[in-house]
């Protein structure tokens, strides 16, 4: 039978009803609402839920707000991530601390109220991808809470909320004269970073991570043993790419670049800007990135690779990933035909 009763302050004014329910077989449940009617309506539905067996403690996800969850998250979960992923995630949480859905109790959360912050993001500016991002950290933060952390009545609010669609990945190719200026600007360490990066479709933090013991010049490859997609990977070096690492001083061990994912950034910055090519995120902008596209369009342009060993080069995890290069796989055979015409 549940009890509903007022809570008052010194004065003797009531300021809110705390319901509680007494049954046997589960411990004694009570919370303080504002309403008497709220207090009524919760109490009728633990004791619903009890009555049909399908009652889960809720104590533990109502007197925990969602910024004292994210700190534990930051604590214990964002610690045994990939060290590449860690800054990013803890930037999100930062950002997820500052706003006021992180004072509410975590178990009072629901997808109307990220719906709202979702809405709050994109009147910031922020990319659909970025919001995505973010809302996959505090979706992974409900999984976690659920399982891990006592709070089994939790229901994730990110699974029914509508989700910004992806924009089309970035096609941008290097234009015709901006590969030879873009290395005449750069130093001679970053020159030769660019060159690996468009021989070789790695992405910026394989660069960073990559040292000479897995540099062998002699049968013309290197080895990556932690990549984005988990998995490690032997890459084929081109003439260029051996040509233009034998520029730098070899040693038998530690970084071959000695720049860090941040540093390799900044020097592309100063390099392209010096190039006089536009950086930001317009169409015309060149990102370091875009040179993995660039590279791996230059495969796609061979007729001595199949499909296969583009992933092996690239590490792209899925074929499917790999689609929206086979128009210039097709291109390629619709010329070949094309010159293997006869007169008739």
């Amino acid at each position: 039978m549940a009890s509903i009763n007022p809570r008052k302050d010194r004065d003797g004014n009531t300021i809110g009803w705390q319901a509680q329910v007494r049954r046997k077989g589960y411990p004694t449940q009570s919370q303080t609402f504002r309403k008497k009617s709220q207090a009524q309506a919760w109490a009728r539905q633990v004791e619903s839920e009890m009555e049909r067996k399908v009652f889960i403690p809720h104590g533990e996800a109502e007197r925990t707000t969602l910024g004292e969850c994210f700190e534990r998250y930051l604590q214990e979960i964002t610690p045994t991530k990939k060290p590449s992923g860690q800054g990013p995630e803890r930037g999100f949480i930062r950002q997820w601390l500052r706003r006021p859905l992180a004072d509410r109790v975590i178990g009072e959360i629901r997808s109307v109220d990220v719906a709202g912050v979702i809405k709050e993001m994109e009147g910031e500016g922020k990319s659909e991808n970025t919001i995505r991002l973010h809302l996959a950290v505090l979706s992974h933060l409900f999984t976690v809470a659920q399982s891990d952390w006592g709070m089994e009545s939790l229901e994730n609010p990110v699974a029914r909320v509508r989700k910004p669609k992806l924009p089309k990945g970035r096609e941008r190719r290097v234009k015709e004269g901006e590969f030879g200026a873009i290395l005449a600007a750069a130093d001679m360490r970053m020159a030769v970073l660019i060159v690996l990066a468009v021989e070789t479709a790695m992405r910026r933090e394989e660069l960073a991570s990559l040292t000479w013991e897995n540099v062998d010049l002699q049968s013309r490859s290197l080895f990556l043993p932690k990549t984005k997609n988990g998995e490690p990977r032997t890459v084929p070096l081109s003439p260029a790419a051996i040509e233009s690492l034998s520029m730098l001083p070899v040693k038998t061990s530690g970084s071959v670049f000695d720049l860090t994912s941040d540093g390799i950034d900044s020097a592309w910055g100063r390099a392209r800007a010096a190039a006089g090519i536009p950086g930001g995120w317009g169409e015309d902008a060149l990102h370091l990135h875009d040179l993995r596209h660039e590279a791996t369009s230059r495969f796609f342009e061979r007729t001595d690779l199949d499909l296969m060993e583009i992933r092996a080069i690239t590490g792209h995890k899925s074929l499917q990933m790999l689609a929206r290069y086979t128009h210039l796989r097709t291109a390629n055979l619709a010329a070949r035909l094309a010159g293997g015409k006869r007169g008739g």
